[in-house]
This record gives C-alpha cells, sequence and structure tokens, in this order.
C-alpha cells in the first residue's frame, strides 16, 4: 500500500465515528500534492447538502485528533469540503443514486478515437459500468479503464 493510500485509510477511520455522530456521508478523501503544497481534504455531503459550518465543525473535531495521532510525515493542509455538483461516482450508493440518470467517463486510454463518453446509467457492478448511448447502444467499461465517472452536467 502507498503512502498516500496509508493516509487516506487512516483518515477515514478517525473521521468516520464523527460523520456517522453527526448523521453526515464521508464522499471521498484524497491525499494530493499540488503546486508543491500537499492536502488532505475529506469531501462530505447530507441529505439537503453540506454547509461552511458543517465543513467547519468537522474540520476542528478531525483537527484535533490529526494533530494527536500526528501519522502523516509531511507538512501539510487539512480541508473538509463539499463535493459539489461535479463529484465522482465511486462508491455503490453513488451508483445506486445515479441509476437512469446521465453520466460522464472518462477512460484514460482512447476508445475508438474519444476518451469522453456521455449516457445514461443502466447497470453497474463493481468491475464495470454500462451506459445507453443516444443511439440506444449499450456500452460497458471497465472500472479500471476509467480515469473519471460523474454525473454529466450540462449548461
Amino acid at each position: 500500500m502507498s503512502k498516500r493510500e496509508i493516509y487516506e485509510k487512516r483518515t477515514e477511520r478517525y473521521i468516520l465515528p464523527i460523520l456517522e455522530r453527526m448523521q453526515f456521508e464521508l464522499v471521498d478523501i484524497e491525499y494530493v500534492k499540488e503546486g508543491g503544497t500537499w492536502y488532505l481534504r475529506a469531501y462530505i455531503d447530507k441529505e439537503g447538502g453540506i454547509t461552511v459550518n458543517d465543513c467547519e465543525t468537522v474540520a476542528r473535531e478531525m483537527n484535533g485528533i490529526l494533530d494527536r495521532e500526528d501519522y502523516i510525515e509531511d507538512s501539510y493542509v487539512f480541508e473538509v469540503s463539499s463535493p459539489g455538483l461535479l463529484r465522482p461516482l465511486k462508491k455503490e450508493k453513488d451508483f445506486v443514486r445515479s441509476m437512469g440518470k446521465k453520466i460522464e467517463i472518462r477512460t484514460y486510454r482512447a476508445i475508438e478515437g474519444e476518451k469522453e463518453f456521455y449516457g445514461i446509467l443502466s447497470a453497474y457492478d463493481e468491475n464495470s459500468v454500462t451506459i445507453e448511448q443516444e443511439d440506444g447502444t449499450a456500452r460497458t467499461f471497465q472500472k479500471e479503464e476509467t480515469a473519471l465517472i460523474r454525473l454529466a452536467f450540462e449548461i
């Protein structure tokens, strides 16, 4: 397991009891380097949406745990955020909630000259996602080949 995965898993273990008590959902945790700075981010949600105050409350409680446990070697910034409209679909509950809705799939490698695909989510399992494209054809993607799966955002 990579250092990134270890930090994310350990953070998840500490933040889940806080979120469960507040009846919030953990959408994702990421440990990433951006512009020379490391960020540990927790994306949370709840019915009706997350507020800035919700994020502050969770961050305040988690900061105490992060200071006490001190398991991350690097200097980093901890952030708690809403996943926003463009949240990725990662967990089973994300796929359940998105069944029958238009999604966007981006692949790592081009398939038939394309890397972006749109369609109605019609099926999924732990390894694959199937969409129905505009022309009515079904197309299945292996999750390991996808860089991103999210609800399609149309303007």
